[in-house]
C-alpha cells in the first residue's frame, strides 16, 4: 500500500506515494507537527495565496481559529440550513420543472456545481450571483476553478522545471492557469469590494430578493477581525489577505459538495433499490411533521438523525467517489513509517483517498460495491470508522471543518429532490470516465432526464 518513487536528477521528484490507513495515522495525527505542506505544494497550488490549504504553523492556526469561530457561530446552522433551502425553493426546483415539462436533457453535475457556488457565494462572501436560473447564464468562474484544477493537477505530473518553463513561456495549461487565475481574483475582490461598501454605507444587512441575506458570512467575521491580529505575510494588505482566505473556503466547499451530490444521484440512478429506501425513510419522517418541509428544516438537527440510510448512502458514495482526490505532506525532518519506509524533508508523500476507497485490505472483498449497509451496525445507527481509514475529510488537528456542513446540504437537497423527483441517465451502459483534475469530476459531465414525480 505505499510505493517509493524518484524522478531523474533534474525533475525534483521524491514522491511517496501510499494508502496505507497505519502512515496516515502516524501523519495526520500522532506526528502531526512534523508534517507540513511545504514550500513545493505552495508553488503547485500558488493560485490559493496563503490561506488554509497552504498555509502551516502560526497562518494556518489563525484561519483555523477564525473558521470555528465562524462555523460553530449560534447563527451559522441556521443561515446554511436557510440559505440552502432558498436555493433549493427558487433556484432548483423551478429549474427541474421547466426542463422536465419540456423534457430537456441536462449535465447535472454543472447543474450541481451552479447551484452550490451560489450557496457558497452567499454564505462566504454575501453575494449571490444566480448561476442557476433557467437560461443557464454564463459564469465563467466555473471554467476558471475547473481549469485551475487541472493545470494544478498537471503540475504534480511534470517535472518541476517543465511546467515552470511552460509558465515562462506563457503556453498551454499554465497559460490557461494564468488566465483562469484573473477570472477568479477578479470575482473574489469585485465580492470584497461590494461588501467594504456596504459596510461603509451601512447596507449590509438588507435582503437580496428572494433568497435572504445570511445574518454572519465569513468576510464579514474575518473583515470584523482586528488587523493587528492577523499573523501573516499579507498584514500589509488586507484585501490581499482577506482574497486567499475567502477562496480558499469557497474553493474548498463549493468543489466538495458539488461533487459529492452528483455522483450520489449517479449512483442512486444504478441503484433504485437504494433510492426506494431513502424515499421510504424520507416519508416516514415526513409523516411526523405532516409532509411540512419548513417543520422538518425547523428541527433538522433532530430529525436528520432519524434519516441512517440516507446518511450512509452519503458516507458510501465518499468512500467511492472522495471529491478531493489528493493530499499532500512532506517531513521537516527524517522519519520512519510505520510502513518501514524512510522519508527524509524534500520527500513528497502523496495520499490516495480514491484508491483507498477501494483497497480489498482496507474495507473488504466487496469494496467495489455500492454498498450503504456497511456503514449500519446491527443495532441500526451509523458506524464510526477511524478517519484514518475513511480519510475523505482527512484526519488530525487538520480534518476539514466543514464535514458537517457538507452532510447537512445533501441531506437538505436530498429530501426534496429524491421525493420530488426521478432522475434517469441518458447515457445508461456507457462507461463512466473521470476527469483528469485535482477534483474527481466527470469528463463528460452527467447527462440526466428529470421526471416530476406525482404526489398522492
Amino acid at each position: 500500500m505505499t510505493f517509493h518513487f524518484k524522478g531523474p536528477w533534474f525533475a525534483n521528484m521524491n514522491i511517496l506515494a501510499t494508502v496505507d490507513p497505519a502512515n496516515l495515522n502516524h501523519i495526520y495525527s500522532k506526528k502531526f507537527g512534523y508534517f507540513v505542506k511545504g514550500s513545493k505544494f505552495n508553488e503547485m497550488f500558488d493560485a490559493l495565496g496563503d490561506g488554509i490549504l497552504n498555509s502551516d504553523s502560526d497562518i494556518w492556526s489563525y484561519h483555523r481559529n477564525v473558521a470555528h469561530s465562524f462555523l460553530h457561530h449560534p447563527q451559522f446552522l441556521h443561515s446554511l440550513i436557510n440559505i440552502t433551502q432558498k436555493k433549493v425553493e427558487y433556484g432548483l426546483i423551478p429549474f427541474f420543472d421547466h426542463v422536465s415539462r419540456h423534457n430537456i436533457e441536462i449535465d447535472l453535475q454543472d447543474v450541481f456545481l451552479r447551484f452550490i457556488y451560489d450557496i457558497m457565494c452567499t454564505i462566504m462572501m454575501d453575494h449571490d450571483p444566480r448561476s442557476l436560473s433557467i437560461d443557464l447564464p454564463d459564469f465563467p468562474l466555473l471554467k476558471a476553478v475547473a481549469d485551475l484544477e487541472r493545470s494544478i493537477f498537471t503540475r504534480h505530473i511534470l517535472p518541476t522545471c517543465i511546467w515552470k518553463f511552460q509558465r515562462w513561456l506563457n503556453i498551454g495549461l499554465e497559460k490557461k492557469h494564468k488566465q483562469a487565475w484573473k477570472i477568479f481574483d477578479d470575482f473574489v475582490y469585485k465580492c470584497i469590494n461590494k461588501k467594504k461598501e456596504e459596510r461603509r454605507r451601512g447596507t449590509y444587512k438588507q435582503k437580496d430578493n428572494e433568497i435572504e441575506v445570511s445574518t454572519i458570512d465569513l468576510l464579514t467575521v474575518f473583515m470584523d477581525v482586528e488587523e493587528n491580529t492577523i499573523k501573516s505575510k499579507s498584514h500589509n494588505n488586507n484585501d490581499k489577505f482577506l482574497r486567499d482566505t475567502i477562496s480558499n473556503f469557497f474553493v474548498a466547499g463549493g468543489e466538495t459538495t458539488s461533487t459529492e451530490l452528483n455522483f450520489f444521484f449517479y449512483l442512486l440512478s444504478k441503484n433504485p433499490q437504494i433510492t426506494h429506501k431513502i424515499r421510504m425513510e424520507l416519508d416516514a419522517m415526513m409523516i411526523q411533521v405532516n409532509n411540512n418541509y419548513d417543520r422538518f428544516l425547523s428541527n433538522f438537527k433532530e430529525l436528520s438523525g432519524q434519516l441512517t440510510y440516507l446518511h450512509a448512502t452519503i458516507c458510501e458514495t465518499l468512500r467511492l467517489y472522495p471529491a478531493l482526490v489528493y493530499n499532500h505532506k512532506s517531513p521537516i525532518e527524517p522519519d520512519i513509517l510505520p510502513s518501514g519506509h524512510r522519508v527524509n524533508p524534500g520527500t513528497e508523500i502523496i495520499f490516495n483517498t480514491h484508491s483507498m476507497g477501494r483497497m480489498k485490505s482496507i474495507w473488504g472483498d466487496d469494496c467495489n460495491e455500492f454498498k450503504p449497509e456497511r456503514w449500519i451496525t446491527e443495532g441500526g445507527v451509523i458506524k464510526h470508522e477511524p478517519s484514518y481509514k475513511f480519510a475523505v475529510f482527512g484526519a488530525g488537528p487538520r480534518a476539514c471543518m466543514g464535514k458537517q456542513m457538507v452532510y447537512t446540504q445533501m441531506k437538505i437537497v436530498a429530501a426534496y429532490i429524491i421525493r420530488l423527483y426521478d432522475i434517469e441517465s441518458v447515457d445508461e451502459g456507457q462507461p463512466l470516465i473521470l476527469d483528469i483534475s485535482i477534483t474527481l469530476r466527470m469528463k463528460h459531465g452527467f447527462k440526466v432526464k428529470i421526471i416530476r414525480r406525482s404526489q398522492n
